[in-house]
């Protein structure tokens, strides 16, 4: 069977199927991760991505129920140099799983090129065909389809209607998390660090989330342009004056446009488990998890800047490119983070972030009552 990922130029690279059959045309991406494919595929912020994996053997360990991200994968396709389909421990073998899922994949390609291609000209919008369709027909059908820029994905990935995750133990505190397309792990971790999280739609009003009474809002990760969802953003200005507000990701990208700033598409984004972020505060690095196509832009002034509510200021940087991975408002419980504090997959280095906001709302909430 023919199969093949043709570039929106025309370029063309010929491998074998892995997983499921057909076409898959979207934004092709890289991720670095050495582990976690599983986790990989199920983030939602793969939405509407052919992710192309640069570690050299993917699907060696099979698939376990527990660790999937969302309840399926949202990858539109998998790039693979080798791919392997075990299923040791009675678990699925990954391409099987694929398959089911209706996930396209391509395997016996030299994904270092293609990672490199990336790197040198940025990501472009592929396909991946398994099937019968010729390279022109594939060619006509990538040029056709829109460019991420300007794309609004949360509708896409966000649940319907509110869901309450109960707190694991004690609860100490109520969050209200505004799903643009969050990781099952985030949700848990609030939940394991003692909060019960109400899980609301992305479209979701400050009034809707205001009248749920929490003692904190989390912005959760997503796929998409942060720029396409003015609305969320006018939304997200209405939370600040209200409650402690974190953002992650996408979650970030909106607070950071909610204080001022713009924001703006990477060149070939930053996906993986391996990359580092100063702490500007501590002079601290941290190895992190990311997987983010746009970026905040930085303020004119330096790393402080004023803002609608009171002073700013950056607070984490990325080590690659100096791109900002974290923002804060000095007089209020305001911040965030561009990168995965959940990892998952990922080093734990910033794990603490999440529990830290669950601290820091239960105790505001303790003194409020005292």
């Amino acid at each position: 069977m023919p199969a093949f990922l043709v570039l929106e130029d025309g370029a063309v690279f010929r491998g074998r199927p892995y997983a499921g059959h057909g076409i898959a045309v979207g934004e092709l991406v890289f991720t670095t991760s050495m582990t976690g494919y599983q986790e990989v595929v199920t983030d939602p912020s793969f939405a509407g991505q052919l992710v192309t994996f640069t570690q050299p053997m993917i699907g060696n360990y099979g698939v376990e129920p527990d660790a999937s991200e969302s309840a399926a994968p949202h990858a539109r396709a998998v790039i693979v140099r080798e791919g392997r389909n075990a299923a040791p421990g009675g678990r699925t073998g990954f391409a099987d799983w694929l398959s089911e899922h209706g996930v396209v994949g391509l395997q016996g390609i030299d994904t270092r090129a293609i990672t490199r291609r990336l790197r040198d000209g940025g990501a472009v919008r592929a396909a991946v065909s398994t099937g019968t369709a010729t390279v022109d027909e594939v060619l006509a059908a990538v040029r056709a389809a829109p460019q991420m820029a300007g794309q609004a994905l949360a509708a896409d990935v966000s649940r319907p209607a509110p869901e309450t995750f109960p707190a694991a133990g004690r609860e100490r505190a109520h969050v209200v998390l505004l799903d643009y397309g969050v990781k099952g792990s985030i949700v848990r971790l609030l939940c394991e660090a003692g909060a019960r999280v109400t899980a609301m739609p992305w479209d979701a009003s400050a009034a809707d989330v205001l009248a749920a009474r929490p003692d904190g809002i989390l912005l959760a990760n997503g796929p998409g342009d942060p720029a396409a969802l003015p609305a969320c953003v006018a939304e997200v200005r209405a939370m600040l004056e209200a409650r402690p507000v974190f953002g992650i990701c996408l979650g970030h990208q909106l607070l950071g446009r909610a204080l001022g700033l713009e924001t703006y598409k990477l060149r070939f984004g930053h996906r993986g488990a391996n990359h580092p972020v100063l702490e500007l505060d501590t002079g601290r690095v941290l190895v992190t998890a990311q997987n983010h196509g746009f970026a905040v832009r930085g303020p004119e002034t330096g790393r402080e800047f004023e803002t609608d509510y009171g002073p700013a200021l950056v607070t984490h940087t990325s080590l690659y490119d100096a791109t900002i991975e974290g923002l804060a408002l000095r007089d209020r419980d305001v911040s965030s983070l561009q990168f995965h504090p959940e990892a998952s997959p990922g080093p734990h280095d910033a794990r603490a972030a999440l529990a830290g906001f669950v601290d820091r709302i239960a105790s505001a909430d303790r003194a409020a009552v005292a």
